[in-house]
């Protein structure tokens, strides 16, 4: 009677152990799965900040490994340095040296800058820039020398001349430091138009300078620094000289592969002595569309000092253009180049025909002071210039 219970006993205690060894191994897999769940978040922690710091690692090489920009490039003065104290207005706008260690791509980028508020926050007084495209030296300085006389504040000098001059020949004090990084020009070649733009980038760079004027080493004044200052401060127009020549010289020059940017009929010809404002000057420095079109087409019998600036003018700013040159050239002999002013063609005689024998219009009167330059002077005629010019031109007052 007693076998019976007996058997049904076992089942029971078999479940038992089964419920246990289940339990067992739940709370194992519980616990390895948890181990787990800690193990990889503890891991992509640690994978995610060694990812940053690979990240910042790099970045701090590679802004390593870029030159900063300068201090001239952003405009900023040398007493702008770690630990110098207060950062003015005046130290920002503060012009670099002449000769500065900005490369063509930085000086175009920094010249092209303009406020968008036409209010200056400060008195400012408004400069001419008088910049000089030469081979070496500026030939005519001691003339030069007496119109700057006494005007100091008034102007701004810039001189692009061959890298290759080592100024050999003694230097005129205002010329002294005034010379700018430059390039090789070849007469004619568009690395001329390179010079410019290299002239009127660094003209810029000083806020003050309002007006901008090119000239050769070969250039004299016409007038005192007065009568030039106030005819440029007070001008509405820009002189730069433009035509449409159809003949060979004109039409003739211009490649059809400047099509569509630049037209048959919107081809200009002119010369290349300009004087412009500030607001041309930075559209010339930042021309990205016109003149690539002239580096890459204009060779040869192109001439692009004769014909970029009159035709990118035209097609944009003919509105405020007074279409004439303010400096005078003799081409009355003919030939690619205009006549030179040898010693005994300086006479008093000469140099008043070259102040009032013409007629043009200024601020819309008709006046005979049409041209504020001549050229092409050479170093023989200095002397006379020296004797005649200075009490001529009242450079005294």
């Amino acid at each position: 009677m007693k076998a019976p219970n007996q058997n049904r006993s076992i089942p029971s205690v078999s479940k038992l152990f089964n419920l246990q060894l289940n339990l067992h191994n739940i709370l194992s897999y519980f616990f390895l799965f948890a181990f787990g769940l800690t193990f990889g978040v503890i891991l992509s922690f640690y994978l995610k900040d060694f990812s940053f710091s690979l990240q910042f690692t790099q970045f701090s090489f590679s802004a390593n490994s870029r030159s900063p920009p300068s201090s001239e490039l952003l405009g900023i003065g040398p007493n702008l340095k770690a630990g110098n104290g207060h950062i003015g207005l005046t130290e920002y706008l503060k012009p670099p040296q002449a000769m500065h260690d900005m490369d063509e791509e930085e000086l175009l980028w920094r010249a092209s800058m303009v406020s968008r508020i036409p209010k200056y926050p400060f008195d400012r007084v408004p400069k001419v820039a008088f910049m000089f495209l030469t081979k070496g030296p500026v030939l005519m300085a001691p003339l030069w020398e007496k119109f700057f006389k006494g005007h100091q504040g008034l102007y701004s000098i810039y001189v692009h001349s061959n890298p290759s001059y080592n100024e050999s020949e003694p230097e005129s004090p205002v010329f002294h430091g005034r010379r700018i990084p430059s390039q090789e020009v070849e007469w004619g070649k568009v690395n001329m138009i390179e010079a410019e733009r290299r002239l009127l980038a660094n003209a810029l760079l000083d806020i003050s300078n309002q007006r901008f004027v090119l000239l050769s080493e070969s250039c004299i004044p016409l007038f005192n620094f007065s009568t030039i200052y106030s005819y440029l401060i007070n001008s509405t127009q820009n002189y730069v000289m433009s035509f449409d020549e159809p003949g060979a010289v004109g039409r003739g020059r211009y490649n059809s592969h400047m099509y569509p940017g630049i037209t048959l009929r919107q081809w200009r010809k002119g010369s290349q002595w300009f004087e412009m404002d500030r607001e041309l000057a930075v559209e010339v420095v930042s021309d990205q569309k016109y003149f690539p079109l002239f580096q890459k087409h204009c060779h040869g019998s192109c001439y692009a000092d004769e014909h970029y600036l009159p035709t990118f003018v035209t097609i944009k700013f003919w509105e405020r253009n007074s279409n004439r040159s303010l400096t005078w050239v003799d081409w009355s002999k003919g030939g690619p180049h205009p006549a030179k002013f040898l010693r005994t063609d300086v006479t008093v005689e000469a140099l008043k025909r070259l102040r009032s024998g013409s007629k043009c219009e200024y601020r819309g009167n008709t006046t005979n002071v049409c041209f504020l330059f001549a050229r092409k002077f050479t170093p023989a005629a200095l002397e006379r210039l020296l004797r005649f010019a200075p009490k001529l031109m009242q450079f005294n007052k």
